[in-house]
Parts: structure tokens; sequence; C-alpha cells
């Protein structure tokens, strides 16, 4: 992606902001102008002072000092707030922009980025853009209308003053920046990419903690760590040194420029060409005009910070979603699923995880597919809520082609229940509402009744409203698995998809809810997908799925009597079961 096509596309981002832009950039003229004024003014004063004038002469730049002094003051807090304003709306819609075009490419897209990757991104990149506004945009107009200005009031008194001062004002607003941007070349780059790196071994640190002490390498994890650190350190602190050079540079310049400005106006006062007292006008106002100047090397250093930034987003954003959405969503007329000759392998693989399978899950009836782990039983899953699209075969809910339904009115069709449900790190209510932001606290309750978990959250002290933690951490394993059943149960949808719905639960724990799930399963369509051969015999039908086929399929005494794969499985657990009372 070429860098100026960056560049273009964030201008388009900012574009609906264009009228607050220009608002904050006549504010920020405004003060520097009034800084000029207040120089000007002053200075006039107290050089015509020296030449003892009547009192009343001086009315007016006295007045002049007081309006410029006032002005200031208000014009930057004006600014400021403007321009503040802008940024966070700027922020804000790049957040939403940036969301908006993410979530059309989970999970399939998103795979091959790690987590600290994708949080840098988020919130680090995205913030990171917040300059291109305040530190990029701005400070190269606000520098060039005061040159304008200050130009057409030094051409008013001398040509020569005016060319002197414009040629000093370019020297300091384009080759010092320059010189930031040659010197700082490749940095901006490198905080961005290092601040991602280390991002990525902090969020796999925390969340592979318990593994890392297990195996004894905290300590190995904390000096990788530690070495990206350093690095990042490094890299800003060298962006400091560059920044502080430059700031140094540009009071340097300002102050040659006021010398060559002197240099050029001193022979015109001897040649009574200029007033004396004007002298002194020049020289404080062009020193006071380079204060447009000072911020410019630093819009060229965050020039490329942000395009790196940029690159990284729409790098995601260009992604596109393996989801291919209808023109027009169709509705089924019932809510039969019925999967006919699927075959399918994950991209960049040529392994067929489903090999040509077929079955059918009858409306109001339950169905299990059972097999070992990496049979292909979660995929199944994952194509029925086009998490990825399948080119071999077909799948249908009633009788509409799976790919002929928006996926957002999918969702809608499914109360799903997975082995690792997410939880957020919020209320216990508002993680049930997700699934039914009308539910009533009745609803909510007999919810809860039916995971078995009511009685735990009366006795909680804060009760719905106890907060989980981050992914339900507050929870043990079995109390989050329920809360995920009451939040599926909630949302009253008319599938239900339950994969390794109660793996994490005790045995009789589990044996309650599968008897609470049976009796819902009355009225929905249910397709469990499971390794645990609980609560088998009360399937309608059960599918046996082996390296991608189904290999057995019937109800569970039949399974049993054919002697086949199910029931080794069965036995197996038996005797786990035996072993473990």
């Amino acid at each position: 992606m070429k860098h100026d096509n960056i560049y273009i596309r964030l201008l388009k981002l900012v574009a609906p902001f264009k009228w607050w832009i220009l608002l904050a950039v006549l504010l920020g003229f405004a003060t520097i102008s009034s800084s000029i004024g207040l120089m000007a003014t002053a200075s006039y004063i107290i050089a015509s002072a020296a030449l003892h004038p009547e009192l009343g002469s001086l009315f007016v730049p006295i007045t002049g000092v007081r309006f410029f002094g006032i002005s200031r003051g208000v014009f930057r807090y004006a600014e400021r707030i403007v321009s503040h304003n802008t940024t966070f709306r700027l922020l804000s819609r790049i957040r939403v922009w940036f969301y908006e075009r993410l979530e059309p490419l989970a999970p399939a897209k998103l795979l091959k980025y790690k987590s600290g990757d994708l949080m840098s991104r988020i919130i680090a990149d995205v913030e990171t853009l917040d300059h291109f506004y305040v530190n990029v945009i701005a400070p190269p107009l606000v520098a060039t209308t005061i040159a304008a200005g200050m130009f057409a009031f030094l051409w008013s008194f001398s040509i020569k003053v005016a060319v002197a001062f414009i040629i000093m004002f370019a020297i300091a607003a384009i080759v010092a920046p320059w010189l930031a941007s040659w010197l700082s070349r490749g940095q901006g780059k490198n905080i961005i990419n290092t601040r991602s790196e280390l991002n990525i071994a902090l969020i796999d640190g925390i969340q592979g903690l318990a593994e890392l002490i297990v195996f004894g390498q905290e300590e190995r994890h904390k000096t990788f760590i530690d070495k990206l650190n350093k690095k990042l350190s490094f890299t800003e602190l060298k962006m400091a040194w560059i920044t502080a050079l430059n700031n140094g540079l540009q009071v340097l310049l300002a102050h040659l420029a006021l010398v060559v400005v002197l240099a050029v106006a001193i022979p015109l006062v001897n040649d009574q060409l200029l007033k004396g007292v004007i002298l002194a006008v020049i020289a404080m106002g062009t020193l006071a005009a380079f204060e447009a100047t000072q911020n410019l090397p630093s819009a060229f250093q965050y020039l490329e910070k942000t395009g790196q930034a940029a690159k990284r987003l729409f790098e995601i954003v260009d992604s596109k979603p393996d989801i291919i959405e209808p023109a027009r969503s169709m509705q089924p007329n019932c809510f039969e699923i019925n999967i006919t000759n699927l075959s399918f392998s994950y991209p960049h693989t040529d392994t067929k995880v489903l090999d040509n399978i077929s079955l059918i899950a009858q409306q109001g009836k339950k169905i299990a597919i059972v097999g070992p782990s990496g049979a292909g039983k979660s995929t199944i899953l994952n194509l029925l809520l086009r998490f990825w699209d399948y080119d071999q075969g077909n799948i249908k809910i009633g009788n509409v082609e799976l790919k002929n339904i928006n996926s957002e009115q999918i969702k809608k069709y499914y109360a799903v229940v997975t082995q690792n449900t997410y939880l957020f790190n919020s209320t216990i209510r508002e993680n049930l509402l997700l699934a039914n932001p009308d539910a009533t606290d009745d609803q909510i309750k007999i919810a809860l009744e039916q995971a078995q978990i009511y009685d735990f959250i009366a006795r909680l002290p804060q009760g719905l409203d106890t907060f989980i933690g981050d992914q339900g951490m507050n929870l043990s394993g079995g109390e989050r698995q329920r809360l995920a059943i009451a939040r599926a149960l909630l949302k009253n949808a008319p599938i239900f998809l339950l994969d390794e719905a109660t793996a994490n639960l005790d045995p009789i724990t589990e044996t309650e809810i599968m008897k609470t799930l049976l009796e819902i399963m009355q009225v929905k369509t249910t397709i469990m997908i499971t390794h645990r051969l609980v609560g088998m015999e009360n399937m309608d039908q059960i599918y046996v799925l082996h390296e991608g086929k189904i290999i057995e399929n019937g109800k569970h005494d039949d399974l049993i009597k054919n002697n086949g794969i199910y029931a080794k499985m069965w036995y197996l657990q038996q005797e786990i079961l035996l072993m473990t009372q």
C-alpha cells in the first residue's frame, strides 16, 4: 500500500469534520496573531515612550495591548476546546469505523493475528491517529496562514523586510522539519511495531501465566519482555532527543530570523525609509510569528508514525471477509437443518476436515454428533454459524440454502453453548442480557433456575449485579458453563447448538442440567456436539464422526448392539465413570 494512498484515506476519514478543523485552524491563527499583535503593540509603546510623545498618541496602542493580551488567552482556550473536541470526535468515528469492518472478518480472517497484536491495533494504533489532526494537519495550516498574514503585514512597510522574513520562515517551516523527518526516519515504524510485539508478549504472558509457572519459564518470558521494553524505551528516547534538537533549532532559527530582518530593516531606518519605532514593531512581530513553526518538526515525525499505524489498520480493514452475504436474505419456512454431501477444508490446507457428510435434524428433534477430538465436530458448528463458507455440498435451514440467509439473521435462529463461552468483564445481569436485552427479572430467574445456578447467584451479596471479572474468572469453570447455558436458555431461539456444553461440569451437575436441557429440547431443533456420551439414550438420532466422515448413525441402543466405535466409546466412558466413583 502506497503511503500517499494511506494519507488520502486518512483525510477521507477526517473529511466529515472539515468545518471543525477549519474553525480550529482559524482559532489557532487568531491566537498566534494575537501574540504577534501583543508583542508588536507593546514594542511600539516602549519605543515611542523613549521619544516622550504626548500621552494621547499612545491611547490606541495601549488599548491594543489590552485587547491582544485578553484575546490571546480567549482564542487559545477556544482553540484547545475545538481541537480536542474534533480529536475526540475523530477517534470515536475511527473506532466505530474500524469495529464495523472488523466484525465481518471474525473469526476466519482474524485467526492469523495474535490477540496482543489485535489489541495493539484496536487501542494503541487507533489512538495514535489522534496525532494526525492535532500534530499533522493543523500545524502546517496554521503556519501557512500566519506566514501569509505576516508577509502582508511586513510588505506594508518594506518588500525587502517581507522577503527576508518569508525566506527565514520557510527555512524554519520546511528545512528544519525535513531534517527532523530525516533524523527520525524509520523510528515511528519501529515504535509501532515494537509496541505491538510488547503487547503480544504481555498478553501471551498473562493468558499463559499458569503454564509459564508450571514449566518454570517465567524468568525467560520476563527477560524477553524486558528486552522489548528496553528496545521501545530506547527508540522513544531517541525520538525525544530528536524532538529536543528540533525545538532548539526552531528557537535558533527564530532569533536568526530576527537578526536577518534587523539587518535588512536598519539601513532602511538610516535612509529614513522606515520610522525608528517601526523597527521594534517589525523585530518583535517577527519573533512572535515563529511560534507557528514550533510544532512543524513534530508534525513530520508524527506523519510517519500515524502512517504506520494507519497501514496496520488498513491491512485488516482491506481484508475481504470469507463470508459472502446474499443480496437479499431469505426466510426459511421451518427450522429443520439438512446437511447434504458436505465437504470442507480450512483455508491454506489440503486436509479435508469434513468429507462428504450428510445428516438431518428435523424440527423439534434432537440429534447428537459424537466422536473423538479432531473428528470435525466443531467444524460443523462453525459452518452452521457461517464463520466459514463451504464450497462442496449443501446446508439448508428449512427450504433455504444457508448461504442465502444473512449472517445476522442466522444468529437469531441459534442459541449456542460452547465449551469455552466468553463472558465479559461486567455483571452477571449484563452478561445474560446479551442474549435477550428485553428480558425481565422473572425470565432471568427462570433461566438461571433451569441452569441450576440461581441459588448460587442469590447467595451473592450483589446478586445479579455481581461483577464476574475478565472472561468470568471470578467464577469456577462449572459456574461459568452454567451461566452460559442460562444465557442460551434466555435467548429462546428455535435452534439449540450445544458444543461440549456440559464438559466442565461434575457428573452430578451434568446429569441434572442434561435433564433440564432435554426438557427444553422437546420443542427445539437441537444439535448436540460432544465426545461425552451422557444422555445419548434420549437422542432421536446419533451420528458418529471419525476423521471427517460419518461412519455410524442410529439410536443409542442400536449403536451399542452394532459394537462399533460408538459402543467402544460408550463402554470406555462407563469404565472411567465407575473408577471415579
